[in-house]
């Protein structure tokens, strides 16, 4: 008869021990670091990670060009998920003369926000299922998979706009669904790749690629547009899409066992280094104990707070620059692109700063309570204190630079928190940590967009003042309730024969 026992405190704390003891022999040996096989896949990831996100958000761009701007009403009165694209310069500064083979559709606000929201709704079915079958099939095929349908779909955005309004919705929808499985299948690479001395640096290098996703959608989007036609910047995107996907699918592997050209000294390095942490593809997952575990519930309230952030940073500096100073669309473009290119440079920073710390013999816990609070008070603050600023030009350019470049010192922090309560599960909880976030991806816009439509005097403020609350109220819980020990339900367990 078999049952399942858990390891005693005194022989896994022996056995850590000697793990520990050979860690340390490793390090002091050279071990490669930014040329090594696990920097190289956390930049390959970053790759990806900046394909999908463009991919994501070049539609929020291209909208500007796609539709008839001289029906278009003040979206202020009669939208809620189309206010970001119109005012990119407002009606009367829409580029003058577009190429002549671009299409042109008549889509009220209304069916622009349908559109815009689709998306979304695909990605959250898919995030937290996607990080439990990474976890079993392996990282590289999931994200494989993932950025070369997503890809395909966005080549095929251009042509499904001609069909209909319908098969454009539904494109998007699919699309949704290949990248929420990218962004929550790609966490598991990290049980295996990812020393804990070195995570932080290794999850910020990856994740800092949806950042500057972002900022090349903002900046080049736009441009091509004019210059090429709206219908170009999906044939790129989704070209450098499909070159990205095989790049990943050749040069990378699941673990370092199984990489035929990872340096024996990296290899050792790693497997030592984690065999406290090695999955258990046999082991159920203990879904009851996750859902009765305060420390997980932090980290998915947490990650909500900080997503509502973002996407008002995302969705919304384009609006509140335009709507605050009037500028064109050039300027705009570039304005907007400037937070996300400081993002981009501290997301890679923050990383190196959390291990960093680490190295201090700062807890693990409070590293990731610094992170997580340097990622989310800061940036709320200065945007409530936007409101109040609306008649200096320059402080606004700085706040929104500071608030944009902190949000990503939480990808030392909440975000890769999984790793540490339940390394052999961490995938799966980051997935369903990221779904539950992306809740917020969905109510962001149609929220604020109410609250802009219903008091256009004090819609900024209203906007802003949710956004602290629901940040500020969020991340108590995360300090209150945050945890960065391994999980009694996520301990290995062996079986015994009586």
């Amino acid at each position: 008869m078999a049952t399942v026992t858990e390891l005693s405190p005194t022989a896994e704390k022996s056995k850590c021990s000697q793990d520990m003891q050979v860690d340390e022999k490793l390090i002091h040996r050279k071990v490669p670091s930014l040329c090594s096989i696990r920097y190289g896949i956390a930049f390959l990831a970053h790759l990806c990670n900046f394909i999908i996100m463009a991919q994501n958000v070049i539609m929020n761009i291209t909208m500007v060009t796609m539709v008839n701007s001289t029906d278009h009403q003040s979206q202020f009165n009669s939208s809620t998920e189309g206010l970001p694209v119109d005012s990119f310069g407002g009606p009367n500064k829409a580029p003058k003369s577009l190429p002549a083979r671009a299409p042109v559709y008549d889509w009220n606000p209304q069916i622009q926000g349908v559109i815009f929201g689709s998306v979304n709704y695909g990605m959250l079915l898919t995030l937290a299922p996607s990080g439990y079958l990474a976890g079993r099939v392996g990282t590289k095929r999931v994200l494989s998979v993932s950025l070369f349908v997503s890809s395909l779909f966005t080549l095929f955005i251009p042509l499904a706009a001609d069909l209909g309004l319908g098969f454009l919705i539904a494109t998007r929808i699919v699309q949704g669904l290949t990248q929420g499985s990218g962004f929550g299948g790609q966490f598991a690479i990290w049980e295996r790749w990812g020393p804990p001395r070195e995570r932080s640096q290794l999850c910020s290098i990856a994740l800092s690629g949806l950042v500057l996703g972002a900022l090349a959608a903002i900046l080049l989007g736009g441009i091509i547009s004019e210059a090429l036609g709206w219908p170009f910047v999906f044939y790129i995107f989704g070209g450098i899409g499909c070159v990205c996907c095989l790049l990943w699918s050749v040069l990378v592997y699941d673990d370092p066992a199984s990489h035929p050209w990872i340096n024996v000294t990296e290899k050792e390095y790693i497997i030592s280094s984690l065999a406290q942490q090695v999955s258990s593809s046999k082991q159920s997952l203990p879904v009851k104990a996750m859902v009765r575990s305060l420390p997980f519930w932090s980290m998915c309230f947490c990650s909500f707070g900080h997503q509502w952030l973002v996407n008002i940073l995302m969705v919304y500096t384009p609006t509140y620059i335009s709507s605050v100073f009037h500028v064109n669309i050039r300027d705009n473009g570039f304005l907007s692109a400037l937070p996300f290119a400081v993002a981009w440079v501290v997301g890679i920073l923050g990383g190196y700063l959390a291990d960093f710390l680490l190295t201090k013999n700062f807890r693990l816990v409070t590293v990731r309570k610094i992170a997580t609070v340097l990622g989310n008070l800061p940036s709320s603050v200065f945007l409530m204190a936007l409101p109040y600023l609306t008649s200096s030009y320059i402080t606004t350019i700085i706040l929104l630079t500071l608030s944009c470049g902190l949000t990503p010192l939480c990808q030392s922090g909440v975000y890769i928190n999984a790793l540490d309560i339940a390394p052999r599960h961490s995938s799966f909880l980051m997935g369903a940590s990221r779904g539950f976030a992306h809740i917020a991806a969905v109510l962001t816009p149609t929220v604020s967009g109410f609250l802009l439509s219903q008091d256009p005097e004090n819609g900024w403020r209203n906007v802003f003042l949710l956004l602290l609350a629901i940040d500020l109220s969020s991340l108590i819980f995360y300090l209150i309730f945050g945890e960065a020990d391994v999980q009694d339900w996520a301990k290995e367990r062996k079986l015994t024969h009586l």
